[in-house]
């Protein structure tokens, strides 16, 4: 067991769990039972996390038919003749998709969305010359390291498009100037975006890149009330599907969403699950196109995703499916509602400008505080149960300084004692702040 963790940092392992060798299976399991009774699960706090984890309630439903054992032990459908079900339920899973994005076809899935915006900067590249590709500001630091890790090796260069500082939305005119130096081969931007807010200034974006291909970032379930990318001129809609069916657990398993315009699709990465016939004229499923270097020569592939998120796409297809349009609509919109009042609860209260940016929000918004940092507020929030939102902050070293911000979220166990439970550790949070200062 040492020499399989060998190349792993002495200083990143955890050490063994403290259980004395030698100890009957009893004995055991009542010491690790200990040890488990020390986790704090999110179900004892007030949670408004958010971001692009999200916590929604998952219909028993869907962990029904994730289950089912010729789904759950399913891999990669090589053999279509033996893999029909499997085959189908992707294919359903890209029909859904290219519904919600109003573009012509989606892949059989990608990582997570992080992983699913680098593999449309390098597919944007593939369609447009140049080497600047445009992301904005707001977008979590996460999600620019990794898109940053995908432009290393070819040599690209991830620029930053700054926002208005009363509206969050994103700087126009200096997308405009940098697209007519024609050196930029894509353009991303997210909605909602980084700070929670939907930018309405997207829908105009097109008729401002003009060829260069517009990568949208889009929240799956804010495509239920939200216009089609697609059909204000999107080339690319990636987005993360955890939403759907997936429990945040430690932070996944995660699920990549790609669709794009039907011209494009040769480049698109991964593969791309086809309805056709087969010898007796019935109906049945084949992996229509498959540009990964597993297939092809390396030279012509348009990817190395070595694999697809089989079971996370099925939990994506059944939660929407289950839960159906209206009702995806419907939970929107209650989101939305719930995010106005804790809004509301937080705007009176001394030290903290919520929401920060004048802009239309869905279930999210940014919360920015005027003394003491985000870690300290979260902090005390924490000790009293309340899991307040993130901070926005790069807490890398030598990242670039930013006001303290925390993105915080209205989910579906928040109710109205969770809202005034939030109101009044914050209260306390800041006010403790104030008498330290």
């Amino acid at each position: 067991m040492d020499e399989l963790f060998a190349d792993v940092p002495k200083k990143a392992r955890i050490g063994r769990l403290g259980v004395a060798a030698g100890r009957d299976e009893r004995d055991v399991v009542a010491e690790v039972d200990k040890l488990l009774e020390r986790n704090r699960p999110l179900s004892r706090f007030a949670s408004f996390l958010g971001g692009r984890l999200s916590a929604r309630y998952v219909p028993a439903a869907v962990d029904a038919m994730l289950s089912r054992s010729e789904f759950y032990s399913a891999y990669t459908p090589y053999q279509a003749e033996a893999s029909q079900g499997m085959l189908r339920a992707l294919f359903e899973f890209q029909s859904l998709w290219v519904e919600m994005t109003g573009l012509d076809v989606a892949n059989a899935s990608l990582y997570d969305g992080a992983t699913a915006a680098g593999e449309a900067l390098l597919f944007a590249r593939r369609l447009h010359e140049g080497h600047r590709f445009l992301v904005p500001e707001s977008l979590p630091w996460e999600e620019k390291s990794v898109l940053r890790n995908y432009a290393s090796g070819p040599g690209l260069t991830v620029e930053e498009i700054p926002f208005d500082a009363r509206t969050g939305r994103l700087d126009l005119e200096y997308i405009r100037r940098a697209v007519a130096s024609k050196d930029v081969f894509g353009v991303l931007a997210d909605v909602p975006n980084g700070f929670g807010h939907v930018d309405e200034g997207v829908a105009d974006l097109k008729s401002t890149v003009g060829d260069v291909p517009l990568v949208i970032s889009a929240d799956p379930l804010s495509l239920s009330v939200l216009e089609p990318p697609g059909n204000y001129g999107a080339d690319v809609v990636v987005g993360e599907g955890q939403g759907f069916g997936i429990a945040p657990s430690f932070g996944g398993p995660l699920l990549g969403l790609f669709a794009c315009r039907r011209e494009h699709v040769r480049s698109a990465p991964g593969r791309i699950v086809g309805a056709t016939l087969d010898a007796d004229g019935q109906r049945a499923y084949a992996l229509t196109l498959v540009t990964r270097e597993q297939h092809i020569r390396r030279s012509r592939a348009t990817s190395n995703i070595c694999t697809n998120q089989s079971l996370m796409a099925l939990a994506f297809v059944v939660y929407a499916s289950v839960v159906g349009p209206k009702g995806l609509a419907s939970l929107q919109t209650t989101l939305a509602e719930k995010a106005r009042t804790l809004a509301t609860s937080l705007a009176g209260i001394d030290g903290l400008l919520a929401p920060r940016f004048d802009a239309p929000y869905l279930g999210e918004f940014t919360v920015e505080l005027t003394r003491g940092t985000a870690a300290e507020f979260l902090d005390r929030l924490r000790r009293r149960k309340v899991l307040g939102g993130h901070s926005l902050a790069d807490p890398r070293p030598g990242a670039p300084a930013t006001p303290e911000r925390i993105l915080v979220a209205a989910t579906e166990f928040v109710g109205e004692r969770e809202i005034a439970k939030y109101a009044r550790a914050a209260k306390a949070a800041v006010g403790a702040v104030g008498r330290s200062s």
